[in-house]
């Protein structure tokens, strides 16, 4: 079973005491390791680009994904995701989606599992049009047509989940913001959402929660959207706990995306609370078990400046930003922009590690690790942990049981596990592979450490340095 040992305990696995050596316990290795400032490219985590596609009336306007860009961004700039806006303009009027759009879907799927990205998704019906404030109608849909047409979408949501790192709720309003609608609020004041509007709003959630597979989460535009449609108050005493995280409940599934991040002291409405810390301390409480990420949008020194910002992604946990948007904000933090992209999301860095270094076939081998998170964040999507034995022959993969979505931002987890040698005899060495449960024989969508000479690109395997001895 996965032990939390503290600092002190630690210390009493790694150096032998009078009674494990009266005992003869199997001799052990223990090595440190040395991190690196390198810049990963780690899945479902860092800067994102921007990409939309769009279906008018005649049935025009879509552009299908290219997967040399996508793999480019991967290659060249270890950039592992991108936010796909899913523009559904010519049915805002129709009921029924074209199987023609669907099957464009399918391949842009097909193109980004391709590339070896994720997608973060979202489905809008309308752009602003000349002029702001943006003139009416805006264009969007009655919640009957679009709760039917999140049915239609269902089937391939679901056969896509692998590659789908989260989906915003999207739908409502333009760009599916939630703000300039049609039929969610008062068209002629946006500001103004009844009690019937809410339920048409939790309606469109709830179908997404539904349409997704149980462990994919969604993000809703503002803190207290999730407030109001789930029952819960801002604050600290709204916010996930560790009990409720993952459970896959409503509350559990739903963070946040602030796509006018730090462009005025509320950023842009996006906080509502009154005072506004309020719905931060909601928000950094909830983010350390769902998603945050976005966009900045304007220049406000200084709280746009580096400093300011860099202290709000941690507290908020961001995963991901867009490098496109605000470029203007991006500018004036210079050369901090590498640590934006180490920092964003996980950041997992060996420290220790003690192994049992000789052992008879299928006998005991005690195997433990320190793992720093050096992130902002933690992983949000499941992940599975496995110890890898291998030699030129042979590779045994043992799963052992370990959940990075816990192992927090900022803090060193203590890992412990008491697995079984290869049947096999032989000198084996000692990998940690953190595989996407969905895309496991994928080396590319594997976890990389931050450490300096463990990463097997080939395989996604993390090599310990460790040496075990069976036979």
């Amino acid at each position: 079973m996965r032990r939390l040992v503290t600092a002190v305990a630690a210390i009493g696995l790694l150096l032998p005491t009078q009674a494990a050596m009266a005992h003869n316990d199997p001799p052990t290795t223990t090595r440190t390791y040395a991190s690196t400032d390198e810049v990963i490219a780690n899945p479902e985590r860092g800067f994102y680009h921007h990409t939309e596609t769009h279906y008018r009336a005649d049935g025009t306007g879509y552009v299908p994904l290219d997967l040399t860009t996508l793999r480019n961004f991967r290659t060249q700039e270890n950039i592992t995701q991108i936010l796909r806006l899913f523009y559904l303009e010519k049915f805002s009027k129709q009921d029924v989606i074209d199987k023609h759009y669907l099957d464009l879907m399918q391949a842009d799927f097909r193109t980004a599992r391709a590339a070896g990205v994720k997608m973060i998704v979202r489905f809008a019906y309308a752009l602003p049009g000349d002029g702001w404030p943006p003139p009416t109608p805006y264009g969007d849909a009655p919640v009957a047509r679009v709760v039917k047409q999140i049915q239609q979408l269902t089937p391939i949501l679901r056969e896509n989940s692998d590659v789908i790192a989260v989906v915003q709720a999207g739908f409502v309003g333009l760009w599916g913001e939630g703000y300039y609608t049609d039929y969610f609020s008062d068209p002629q004041d946006p500001s103004v959402v009844t009690d019937q509007n809410w339920a048409d709003r939790k309606a469109v959630v709830m179908a997404e929660l539904k349409a997704l597979p149980k462990d994919r989460m969604i993000q809703v535009r503002t803190p207290y959207m999730k407030q109001r449609m789930l029952g819960v108050p801002t604050g600290t005493a709204g916010a996930l706990t560790a009990a409720q995280a993952y459970n896959g409940s409503p509350l559990a599934r739903v963070g946040h995306h602030n796509d006018c991040f730090l462009a005025s002291p509320d950023d842009f409405g996006t906080y509502l609370s009154d005072p506004i810390e309020l719905d931060k301390d909601f928000v950094a409480q909830d983010t350390n078990y769902v998603p945050e990420g976005g966009e900045t949008c304007a220049v406000n020194s200084p709280r746009s400046d580096w400093e300011s910002a860099s202290a709000e992604m941690a507290r908020l946990h961001f995963s991901f930003l867009n490098i496109e948007y605000n470029q203007d904000v991006l500018d004036t933090w210079g050369d901090n922009l590498t640590t934006v992209k180490q920092k964003l999301g996980y950041r997992f860095a060996l420290t220790q590690s003690t192994v049992t270094n000789k052992a008879r076939p299928r006998g005991d081998v005690r195997v433990n690790l320190q793992v720093r998170n050096d992130g902002w964040a933690a992983p949000y999507n499941p992940r599975q942990v496995q110890l890898v034995f291998q030699n030129d022959k042979h590779t045994f993969k043992v799963n052992v049981p370990a959940d990075p979505r816990r192992w927090g931002a900022g803090t060193t987890t203590n890992l412990n596990w008491k697995v079984a040698a290869p049947p096999i005899p032989g000198k084996y060495r000692l990998s940690l592979n953190l595989p996407d449960p969905l895309l496991s024989t994928r080396s590319e969508y594997s976890i990389r450490l931050a450490n300096d000479g463990t990463w097997q690109p080939s395989t996604g395997f993390n090599d310990l340095g460790q040496r075990v001895a069976v036979g």
